[in-house]
Order: C-alpha cells, then sequence, then structure tokens
C-alpha cells in the first residue's frame, strides 16, 4: 500500500515594487520666495519684521507680474480690433456715433477672450453739476486699473441754455461716459466712413459740412480741460482753424481731446501717488 507524501513548497513572496520616483519641478521665483516666506513666519526665531518685508517683496513681484501680463494681454486685444463704424445720428449736432450696443457688440468677445472684465459705476469727487464716470478694467492676472471721465449733467447745452432735466442729464452723461470709456480704454477709431467693425451692418457716413457753434463751444471747453494748445489740435486735425473742422469729424474730435484729459487726469493722479508714497 502505497502511502500518500505531502510536500511542502516553500511560498516566495514577490518582489516588492519600489514607487516610482516622481521629480518635483523647479520652483519658479515667486514660488521659492513666498515658500521661504512661510519657513520664516514660523520660525519664531525670525523677526516679524523681517516677514513683512519679505511678504511686501513679494506683492511687489507679483503685482509687477501681473500688470505686465494686463499690459501683454490690452496690446493684443487692440491688435484685434477694428474701427467701429457709427449707426446712431445726434439730431441736435448734426453728427453721427456708435451707440454703446455697436460698441460692445463688436468689443466685448475680443476684450474677455484675452482675459478681462469690465465694470462701469459712478465716483464720488466730480465738479459741481458734473457727473463722475468710473470703468474698472480687471485682468484675469489678477492686475485692475480704473479709469475716470467727469462729464456735465446740468442739463444745459453748449450756449447756457437748458435742455433737460437734471435726472435725465444725469442718465445722458453717464450712457456717454460708458461710450467714450470704452471707447479710450481700448483706443477705438469710430466712423469715418468704415464699417468693418459692424459687419456692414452700420450706414455709410454721410458727409455734412463745418462744425456747428455749439460744437465749436463744446471742442474748445475740452481743449481747455484737457490742457491742449489749440494751434496744435488744429495741425493734428488737418485744419487751419477750429471752425473749418468737417461736422463728419467731429466726433473723432472729441474722442482725441477725451483721452488726452483722461491722460493729464491720470498722470496727476500718479504724480500724487508718488508724493504721498
Amino acid at each position: 500500500m502505497t502511502m500518500a507524501t505531502e510536500t511542502s513548497a516553500e511560498i516566495i513572496p514577490p518582489p516588492r515594487r519600489r514607487a516610482p520616483t516622481v521629480e518635483q519641478a523647479p520652483l519658479s521665483d515667486s514660488a521659492a520666495l513666498l515658500s521661504a516666506i512661510e519657513k520664516a513666519a514660523l520660525n519664531p526665531q525670525v523677526d516679524i519684521g523681517k516677514v513683512e518685508q519679505l511678504l511686501a517683496l513679494y506683492e511687489r513681484i507679483e503685482g509687477r507680474r501681473a500688470e505686465a501680463a494686463f499690459n501683454e494681454a490690452l496690446t493684443a486685444a487692440q491688435a484685434a480690433m477694428r474701427p467701429v463704424a457709427t449707426d446712431m445720428e445726434n439730431s441736435q449736432t448734426r453728427s453721427r456715433y456708435a451707440s454703446y450696443a455697436a460698441l460692445d457688440r463688436v468689443l466685448r468677445p475680443i476684450y474677455t477672450n484675452a482675459g478681462f472684465s469690465l465694470t462701469f459705476n459712478t465716483a464720488p469727487g466730480a465738479p459741481e453739476a458734473h457727473v463722475r464716470v468710473t470703468c474698472t478694467v480687471a485682468h484675469r492676472a489678477g492686475h485692475v486699473r480704473t479709469y475716470t471721465l467727469d462729464l456735465p449733467a446740468d442739463g444745459k447745452g453748449a450756449k447756457g441754455g437748458d435742455t433737460m432735466s437734471r435726472t435725465h442729464a444725469t442718465a445722458s452723461a453717464l450712457s456717454y461716459g460708458m461710450r467714450y470709456l470704452l471707447r479710450l480704454i481700448f483706443n477705438i477709431a469710430v466712423g469715418e466712413g468704415d464699417d468693418d467693425g459692424n459687419k456692414g451692418g452700420a450706414q455709410q457716413q454721410i458727409k455734412q459740412g463745418t462744425i456747428s457753434a455749439e460744437q465749436l463751444a463744446q471742442l474748445r471747453k475740452l481743449i481747455a480741460e484737457a490742457k491742449a494748445d489749440a494751434a496744435r489740435f488744429c495741425r493734428y486735425m488737418k485744419v487751419a482753424r477750429l471752425e473749418d473742422l468737417p461736422a463728419s469729424r467731429f466726433e473723432a474730435a472729441v474722442a482725441a481731446l477725451e483721452a488726452k484729459r483722461l491722460r493729464e487726469a491720470q498722470s496727476q493722479e500718479s504724480k500724487k501717488a508718488k508724493g504721498g508714497a
């Protein structure tokens, strides 16, 4: 009788696999600085004043990078923008202009794709019988820039007569401010018979005579507020006298003066900020 025999086999465990080595990407300069700040903040032997100085340095570095990204995106957005055709007519000034809807329809897809968002509001500090319209432009990198424009809201025309109620005048100033800030921020040309911006949706600009007396008074007022040189401005507009400016170019002249006034205001604010620092 054959006896069954048991054989025992030694169980050899499978070799342990080593976890794959993950190479960490080197930290950027700002990330390395932030890491150093965190370590310093947790170290009781490090003076808190030093930590605050490092944190301030980090914020300045990040602020400059965000501003550089803002400027780069603004350049790219402006390169993609075309002139916007006029789609509305002002019967009082005998001039045509691009409505906010026309500007928004063309510009919004471009500036949002570049990472910008716009917020309009009002702010205190405007001269008497004026309204201060603001536009805060924020970029996804973190930089924010605010533009301001002071506009009359007294309901009076260029000759000083009442033309509308104060409520109507304020609403008109807000609408005007939004339209012109949008143009000034992105340096948008309007009219001059070009309808590419609206894809042919606006009528061709009508040739007209020279500007009216009211338009002349408005331009002279803007020249004074922008601290512009009248003779140089006439050369810029290619006319011998301001009175000779074609009515068809009135909106372009206003936009140029508003842009200069905005730059002048920003320059003054910048000087005040540097003086107070």
